[in-house]
């Protein structure tokens, strides 16, 4: 049902308190919900991911937001060796593709807290996932070099960039490596994701864009993503070089299967960070003899194994 009023509007996202979270930019699939009418106060794209088989959870089709792209012409745009920004939030209402903005704070659902804000249980307003910044899980953007949405599979979505201690603050950005190829002529599909550590229930979140590469400078293609594993207690074994987003906790096309303590004491829980080899700023893999490894994008090259 399309929302007509204002004023239903209003109180529509007003009670959203518990909401979850996405990243919102022009360039991203169901902006206006699964629905080709406007809607400002959309938030289908935020619903969380757990337990469902691959054909649902992947690219959020399980509401069917894979099957509303951008309006023509609008990308996410990636520009190589620098950076790009979105929006995280709980409801476009809360973002500048909204209301001009009217309804927007620092934060992910307009509401105001401390810089240091923390709760020891969970915080749960807006629904991060997490006690505090220093522990929120981190989040991930990934590409795939095809145009067509239906063309994109787990094992052609390629990691290209991680922010640490987010999900946090409404405004979120991106590094990009250099070596990032140009996308083709219809542009690239692109890919935000987050799973929770601990706090609360074990799912994920998983959303498309379309996306292109600007100021490329490279044409060497990426190489092909392997699925992350478990590596806190050693490093040596995290897998080196390009990797697949993470799938957790799901029926069917999970990735990552990890059972019982990490090194805090707390049930494992797969995320974008060192637990699973993920470091912030990083990361595209050129194919080729050598890999290309970026932390905080600055490039260091190893030995291709």
């Amino acid at each position: 049902m399309i929302r007509i009023g204002i004023t239903l509007v209003a109180a529509g996202w007003l009670g959203l308190v518990n909401a979850h979270l996405a990243a919102w930019h022009k360039g991203m699939y169901c902006i206006n919900g699964p629905q080709d009418a406007e809607d400002l106060n959309s938030y289908a794209i935020v619903d969380p991911l757990y337990e469902m088989q691959q054909s649902d959870w992947f690219f959020h089709h399980t509401n069917g937001c894979d099957e509303y792209p951008p309006a023509e012409g609008d990308f996410l745009e990636i520009p190589a060796g620098g950076s790009f920004t979105v929006e995280i939030a709980s409801n476009r209402a809360k973002t500048t593709l909204s209301y001009n903005g009217q309804y927007t704070s620092d934060w992910p659902d307009g509401g105001n807290y401390p810089d240091d804000y923390n709760v020891d249980t969970c915080i749960t307003s807006p629904n991060m996932h997490t006690q505090n910044e220093s522990m929120a899980a981190g989040t991930a953007f990934a590409i795939s070099y095809v145009s067509d949405i239906k063309q994109v599979t787990p094992e052609n979505l390629v990691v290209f960039s991680i922010k640490y201690h987010t999900p946090w603050k409404r405004v979120t950005s991106y590094d990009v490596p250099a070596a990032m190829p140009p996308c083709p002529d219809g542009g690239c599909i692109c890919a935000w994701g987050w799973v929770p550590d601990g706090c609360g229930q074990n799912n994920m979140y998983h959303q498309p864009f379309k996306c292109k590469v600007t100021g490329s400078t490279s044409n060497t293609p990426l190489a092909s993503p392997q699925p992350p594993v478990w590596c806190q207690e050693d490093p040596s074994q995290c897998v080196k070089g390009a990797k697949q987003m993470i799938s957790w906790n799901q029926l069917s096309g999970q990735n990552v299967f990890v059972d019982g303590f990490d090194l805090e004491g707390e049930h494992k829980s797969p995320a974008y960070n060192t637990k699973l080899g993920f470091y912030d700023g990083e990361c595209v893999i050129p194919s080729g003899l050598f890999s290309f490894l970026f932390f905080g994008c600055l490039l260091v090259a190893h030995e291709f194994m």
